[in-house]
């Protein structure tokens, strides 16, 4: 249900949305240093332009790589260098796509489709990096 009561119709369309792939629950950082943070972008509106990362929960925002092939409604791979000092680190990202949509936050996605829309959460996911190199996924803001 949306936030005024009213259903929100069966769509086959697919928003942006974008995944950090490493490091993540399963690939968890061993030691301080540099790594390559990689992930996955994809859009239901055309190609992806772009994809920003955060590794400080949305502070600040770097644009990532984005590699061949960019096709339109298929996977897009980005990376990104990253140094880790050993410190908590809350790792984003974000895509937008070639029609200027842009990847929403939770918050944002709640506000638009109200807390009772549970299918197709687009928003932005949040990878906790705590300082043993463990990786978790939160939910913030």
């Amino acid at each position: 249900l949306m936030p005024d009561g009213s259903s929100r119709g069966f769509t086959w369309l697919i928003d942006a949305k974008g995944v950090i792939t490493f490091p993540c629950p399963e690939k968890p950082l061993e030691k301080s240093g540099v790594y390559e943070i990689r992930g996955l972008a994809w859009t239901g509106n055309g190609k992806v332009k772009r994809v920003d990362v955060s590794t400080d929960g949305g502070i600040n925002w770097q644009t990532a790589t984005l590699h061949e092939p960019i096709l339109s409604k298929a996977l897009t791979k980005f990376t990104i260098p990253w140094r880790w000092d050993g410190q908590p680190a809350l790792l984003q990202s974000r895509v937008i796509d070639e029609t200027g949509f842009v990847q929403p936050t939770i918050a944002q996605l709640r506000k638009e489709r109200g807390t009772n829309s549970i299918y197709h959460n687009n928003s932005i996911q949040t990878w906790q990096v705590k300082p043993d190199g463990k990786v978790f996924d939160v939910q913030i803001g």
